[in-house]
């Protein structure tokens, strides 16, 4: 299984004299493992997504995980990745079955993939569409805890004139999650950027207006 495994020591920015930090309603780190589910299709960039939010963890000082389910991955076919992200050094190697997070970033897969398969119970689902959470939580097979909803569509046509949803949903997966701070996540991103997209400033400005216009569409969702 292919990992991306930071074996540093752990980010001072998540625990402070052993008391975990968080956010009104972002998860505890407090010694554990965040888990995250991604679920899109192939083309979509939900793998690139996984991955990429495991290096800007680890570059903050975090533990982390990011891998692809094992399998072909074909255009348009179901895919599935995953992040491990921790404040200790994480020794489980397996798939993740009872994640604290699942980020939906196509919504027909509602239609023929148990998303919210082993999802906790005081956990979170984030679905890439227009629709409200309300409108979505039906289709959620009885899922009673926390929905969000990202239009990722609108977000990263107005901010790159293309429709590139991993980016939007990145940004809201440290969103809900707040595994790390918003202005680090911002920070590392752009480093990212400039460095892969150092010849087309202009796709470094639009996947930064991306992420930025995902963490605003969130707030009040958030209750920020």
């Amino acid at each position: 299984m292919k990992t991306l495994q930071h074996v540093g020591h752990a980010s001072t920015k998540w625990t402070l004299n052993g008391v975990a930090l968080k956010n009104q309603e972002g998860f505890s780190m407090n010694g554990k493992n965040i888990e995250i589910r991604w679920h899109g299709r192939g083309g979509q960039g939900a793998k690139t997504a996984a991955l990429l939010l495991a290096d800007v963890c680890f570059k903050t000082g975090a533990y982390v995980q990011g891998f692809p389910e094992y399998g072909p991955e074909r255009m348009g076919a179901p895919i599935t990745a995953f992040n491990r992200i921790s404040d200790k050094e994480i020794r489980v190697h397996s798939n993740i079955y009872t994640p604290d997070l699942v980020i939906v970033v196509d919504e027909t897969l509602l239609h023929s993939v148990d998303v919210t398969s082993g999802l906790k119970s005081d956990g979170a689902i984030i679905v890439n569409t227009d629709k409200t959470p309300d409108e979505i939580k039906p289709l959620l097979n009885g899922f009673a805890g926390r929905v969000y909803t990202v239009d990722a569509r609108k977000i990263s046509v107005d901010a790159l004139g293309k429709y590139f949803p991993n980016s939007p949903m990145l940004a809201a997966a440290v969103a809900v999650s707040n595994v790390m701070e918003r202005d680090d996540f911002i920070r590392e991103m752009r480093a990212s950027y400039e460095h892969k997209f150092a010849k087309k400033p202009e796709v470094i400005d639009g996947n930064m207006k991306a992420l930025t216009e995902t963490f605003a569409a969130l707030e009040p969702q958030l209750g920020n």
